[in-house]
């Protein structure tokens, strides 16, 4: 076999799920031997996800690449079928260096660590078949893998009410689940072909009816995860009971899955049921930025005034979504990457700061700036990342999904400037609870009932390797967008030249007048509906 031929997707998907199962039969008493057991398979596997996009990938070629497809379950149609393009690609990479750093991160896990370092590997694997699949079952069923060792490590490594945030999450996301589960049959057996390819699915022509019912049940479902509000509310309580890894995995990986299913399925295979929801995915993402930001302003709890933050951050990519624009679109993906590792390394240094103090409380912080200088430094550089300072791979992600959707000539300007408008008050708040709780933590008098460990006081060399393998990039991005964007650029532009090609002929179907009194947004101008109708007839 040719390095051609070889199936490096299928073994950077099935490497870390092989050597967790390999963990019971390595002798550790203490754990140790483990935890660079585990750090040394993500390691090897991030390495060859690098090697094999930079020799084996074409970064100005749009279409799926490396694929791979052998029947898996004939009986069932289910096919392992996987592929990159440049939306999953960079998505891959970012899953990679995260888990990576999670599982650099749990460093101290006494507490059943082959467990623990088990599950990691097992999540990540998972993670990675999300993000390649092209088998709609088989993205369902990695979908569903990746529920347990998250539902595991909240449960039996997370805080004092664990419980309850571990079981909130998986009766959120497993319930959302079946929409995926039903909404992907529904699609699989319309019309004379019964098939759960992607691509085929893609191309199938559904009823009207049937084809808004499965953007409904995909949009749920993926909403779930991204969060969308109301369906958010397993975050926050996720997030301040899991510890400082499983909170990096979450922000910096499994809210990305929803951004991409959307990109991925909603818009790419149902572009019809696109154009009717995509006012509403505008209108989604402005109440997910001026909610989440209001709602930060309340919290006491460090990581879940994060929390609420990353709700805020994602409403930004359901706008780009929304954008029917390049620009909007790509900036959609960069504010996934930027996020991703903007709320990864805030919340591992809130698990740092957490190891010190005891709590995460910010009422009963205070003044530790002055013992814990370079923790200080480094979440200060964080929390202006996450605030959009310019400069930072936050400004870049935010600014391109502003243009995107300020130049869109899809909506009406009113409709246009109620958004730009209503997102901006999300920017100039974000800098508000993200300064206070800097001031919170950091500045004015030391609570005298807080007792930092005198001896292990800031941050060690691990911890600034780990965050400083985060920030790094976020400044390239910041100063050098292309660093990201040219992984899929090529992508952006096709994804958003499908969705507008059926707006045409949605708009000659149904008068845009109806669009504009609900949402004030018509399609377009009935010169240009007639004429791109005339074109793709």
């Amino acid at each position: 076999m040719n390095a051609m031929e070889f199936p490096w997707l299928t073994a950077i998907i099935i490497l870390p799920l092989v050597a967790a199962l390999a963990i019971p039969l390595i002798p550790d008493k203490e754990g140790k031997t483990v935890r660079w057991y585990g750090l040394g398979v993500a390691f090897v596997d991030f390495a060859l996800m690098i090697y094999t996009f930079w020799y084996r990938y074409d970064f100005q070629n749009s279409t799926l690449q490396l694929i791979e497809n052998y029947p898996w379950v004939p009986q069932l149609g289910l096919h392992w079928s996987v592929g990159v393009d440049g939306l999953s690609m960079p998505l891959v990479l970012l899953t990679g260096l995260i888990n990576t750093l999670a599982i650099f991160a749990a460093w101290k896990v006494t507490n059943k660590p082959r467990l623990f370092f088990g599950l990691m590997l097992a999540m990540y694997s998972a993670q990675l078949g999300v993000f390649v699949a092209q088998d709609l079952l088989l993205f369902f069923l990695m979908w569903e893998i990746e529920l347990v060792p998250v539902y595991l490590l909240i449960s039996i490594w997370g805080g004092q009410n664990r419980r309850y945030a571990a079981t909130k999450f998986i009766l959120y996301t497993a319930a959302a689940s079946i929409f995926i589960l039903v909404a992907g049959f529904a699609m699989a057996f319309s019309g004379d072909t019964v098939t759960f390819d992607m691509a085929t699915l893609g191309m199938k022509e559904y009823p009207k009816a049937l084809e808004l019912l499965v953007y409904t049940g995909f949009l749920i479902a993926f909403g779930v995860k991204l969060p969308i509000f109301p369906l958010h509310t397993w975050l926050p309580d996720a997030h301040g009971e899991a510890s400082a890894p499983g909170s990096m995995i979450l922000a910096g990986v499994l809210l990305k899955m929803g951004g991409y299913a959307l990109i991925r399925i909603n818009v790419e295979m149902l572009p019809n049921a696109h154009v009717y929801f995509a006012p509403v995915l505008a209108i989604l993402g402005v109440v997910n930025i001026v909610y989440g930001a209001c709602c930060a302003f309340a919290q006491t709890n460090l990581k879940r005034r994060l929390a609420y933050s990353s709700i805020a951050h994602m409403g930004f990519v359901l706008i780009g979504i929304a954008s029917y624009t390049e620009l909007g679109i790509s900036g959609a993906v960069l504010q996934m990457v930027s996020h991703g590792l903007i709320a990864a390394s805030l919340f591992f240094l809130s698990g740092v700061t957490y190891d010190r103090t005891h709590t995460l409380m910010m009422d009963k912080m205070g003044g530790i700036a002055k013992v814990m200088p370079k923790t200080f430094a480094l979440f200060t550089a964080g929390s202006m990342a996450s605030l959009a300072l310019p400069g930072m791979s936050g400004f870049v992600g935010e600014l391109m999904v502003f243009l995107g959707i300020a130049t869109s000539d899809v909506y009406s300007s009113s409709f246009k400037l109620v958004v730009v408008l209503l997102s901006a008050v999300g920017v100039i708040l974000t800098p508000i609870y993200l300064l206070s709780m800097l001031r919170q933590v950091f500045y004015g008098n030391q609570n005298q009932e807080l007792h930092l460990d005198a001896v292990v006081s800031d941050v060690q060399p691990r911890e600034l390797f780990i965050t400083a393998c985060l920030l790094l990039p976020i400044i390239g991005i910041g100063f050098y967008p292309k660093l990201a964007t040219q992984t899929y650029d090529v992508k952006a532009v096709e994804v958003a030249a499908h969705a507008r090609q059926v707006l045409p002929v949605v708009a000659h179907q149904q008068p845009s007048s109806l669009y504009s009194r609900i949402f004030t947004a018509p399609t377009l101008a009935s010169s240009q509906v007639e004429s791109l109708v005339n074109i793709s007839k």
